[in-house]
């Protein structure tokens, strides 16, 4: 090969390569590899009060005062509950904001609203997000049993804050949970991209064959108001005290 032939493909190659590393992925979102669980955001019994009043038009304070002889007409069993007041809500989580427009001041309530009698087959109630500015509800919304803020981004520099949330469960030992990015602008929910499952860890269940699957959520650069790419790298660890972690896929976590 001619040497002027073979200094143009190493010329191309490295064009390209230069080119797959700009689109590559490179700032972490999250890490569900790192067992560090963020600590909720505490709220005082005044503001509890003043959320929960204004977001539900009546519930009750303690989840003993339920009435045991409730029954739901309807097939929804959890919005009856809601309208029959069967509720015992509580703030589980809080963050400060943009949510609704850029240039805002705004806190978002992360609500569980425990529903009077919700089974496990009802994920024991559903949640809600409320966004207030200073004490004026500015919107409030269900949110598909995603339970937990786990970042507050602004991913395309647009000023409205995006916040990737997470659900979970335990079943028979192992837990899985779930993330997506979702924005709250102009006050309606939209999912941004849902991960699915980003960590499924069987360790805890003793079973023949336990292992722990987790998931690093990346982002590259992208022009502004743009959102960047988004990009799910899974990984497998046998149960150890000190996982070693090795990589087995991008994209949805493999079943």
């Amino acid at each position: 090969m001619k040497p002027l032939l073979i200094l143009s493909l190493l010329a191309i190659a490295s064009v390209m390569s230069v080119a797959q590393k700009s689109t590559t992925p490179k700032e972490t979102l999250y890490d569900f590899r790192a067992n560090s669980k963020t600590t909720p955001a505490k709220t005082t019994p005044a503001a509890q009060k003043m959320v929960l009043s204004k977001v539900f038009r009546k519930y009750l304070s303690d989840s003993a005062k339920c009435n045991p002889q409730f029954e739901a007409n309807g097939d929804n069993y959890l919005a009856a509950a809601r309208k029959a007041g069967q509720i015992a809500p509580s703030i589980i989580d809080s963050t400060t904001g943009s949510f609704t427009a850029a240039g805002q001041t705004q806190t978002a309530y992360l609500i569980s609203v425990s529903e009077c009698g919700a089974s496990h087959a009802d994920n024991f109630g559903s949640d809600r997000v409320a966004i207030f500015a200073g004490q004026q509800l500015v919107a409030d919304m269900d949110v598909d049993f995603r339970s937990s803020f786990a970042r507050k981004t602004d991913l395309n520099g647009d000023g409205i804050d995006e916040l990737l949330m997470t659900s979970g469960y335990m079943n028979q030992g192992t837990l899985t949970e779930g993330a997506a990015l979702v924005t709250f602008q102009g006050g309606h929910l939209k999912v941004i991209q849902d991960f699915g499952t980003v960590t499924e860890d069987s360790c805890g269940s003793g079973f023949p064959g336990s292992a722990a699957k987790a998931s690093v959520l990346s982002y590259g650069t992208a022009a502004f108001g743009n959102m960047p790419k988004l990009q799910q790298d899974n990984y497998a660890s046998s149960c150890r005290n000190v996982k070693r972690w090795r990589f087995i896929s991008s994209g949805k976590m493999p079943e």
